[in-house]
């Protein structure tokens, strides 16, 4: 079997975490580096927390880089009242034993889309200041993207009334990503509140007798208190692992091809993702749309990766 080979572009972040766990469990990705950006978190600590998870599923083949510190323009705000002050608070983590590349996240992402003999696919589950970057620094590489799948915006907000925290984080790099013309899968708010990790969830995923399962379940229940208190929702949603599951599944999602813009310039609405569902604008379509998500079919897929890690040892079985 072909890997589809992936670049995970993320800001753990439980539901970044989780993705991780997600991707290096299927057999059918390759993940060629994890870069991190400042989100959730600050980069230091959202870098920190990749390596946890790695370390977690002793995923030591994969190069861990840290990418942007800040925006490509605006002043940097992170997300403590989500995600905690950590970026992954609610389990504890044993002492690091792997690093961070010396190499800057961009050009880990430049080098290995340059240096792929195959297509890569980037999934970013924070901003989008490192994708933007790399296509600034070297915008030869959109040839070589097979696609981008990312998570941010939708048709309403969860930062602003109107903008979802990722792209209204660093709207001028989302603007960048949106207008390069490489194929864009996008996971907004529409579908990933559709992805609500119950009680019922939760439970099955501790009753998995293995560590990475119980490490999932307690950042699922520090994530759902943090969601309950801010939002008045009754279990969190796992917006980044959307991403995941549809490079392996993507028949559980039903998506529509429209025409998405990204709001900079606003007083109010900077970081909006004006979706042009009903085609009213005629400009021509840029991304695919999360629309409908098959949700037992991706909880059965999410508890299957988790039951795949051995009880006896962090690591996975393939």
């Amino acid at each position: 079997m072909k890997k589809r080979k992936i670049i995970m572009d993320c800001d753990p972040g439980h539901d970044d975490a989780i993705a991780i766990i997600l991707a290096a469990a299927r057999p059918e990705l390759d993940i060629l580096a994890i870069t991190t950006v400042s989100g959730n978190a600050e980069i230091e600590k959202t870098t920190m927390n990749a390596l946890k998870v790695c370390d977690l599923i002793s995923l030591h083949n994969v190069i861990v880089s840290k990418g942007a510190s800040e925006p490509m323009i605006r002043k940097r705000e992170n997300a403590p009242s989500i995600h905690g002050d950590s970026g992954l608070d609610g389990p504890e983590f044993p002492p690091l034993s792997c690093s961070w590349s010396n190499e800057h996240g961009v050009d880990t992402i430049v080098r290995i889309v340059k240096e792929s003999e195959d297509p890569v696919t980037l999934l970013p589950t924070g901003p989008l200041t490192n994708i933007a970057l790399a296509l600034i620094k070297a915008p030869e590489i959109k040839d070589t993207i097979e696609e981008i799948i990312l998570m941010g915006g939708g048709t309403f907000g969860n930062w602003t009334p109107t903008a979802e925290f990722n792209i209204w984080a660093d709207p001028e790099a989302a603007k960048k990503v949106f207008d390069s013309g490489i194929p864009l899968v996008v996971m907004g708010l529409d579908i990933t509140h559709q992805a609500v990790a119950t009680d019922d969830v939760i439970n099955q995923v501790m009753n998995i007798d293995n560590n990475a399962a119980k490490k999932v379940g307690e950042l699922l229940a520090f994530f759902k208190s943090t969601y309950k208190e801010t939002f008045g929702f009754d279990g969190p949603p796992v917006h980044d692992v959307l991403t995941v599951a549809y490079c392996v599944a993507p028949e559980l999602f039903t998506l529509k091809e429209v025409n998405i813009v990204v709001e900079t310039r606003g007083e109010y609405t900077a970081g909006t993702t004006l979706v042009d569902l009903l085609g009213v604008t005629g400009r021509k379509p840029n991304a695919k749309f999360g629309l409908t998500l098959d949700v037992d079919g991706f909880w059965n897929l999410m508890l299957e990766a988790l039951k795949s890690y051995s009880a006896s040892q962090c690591s996975f079985r393939k």
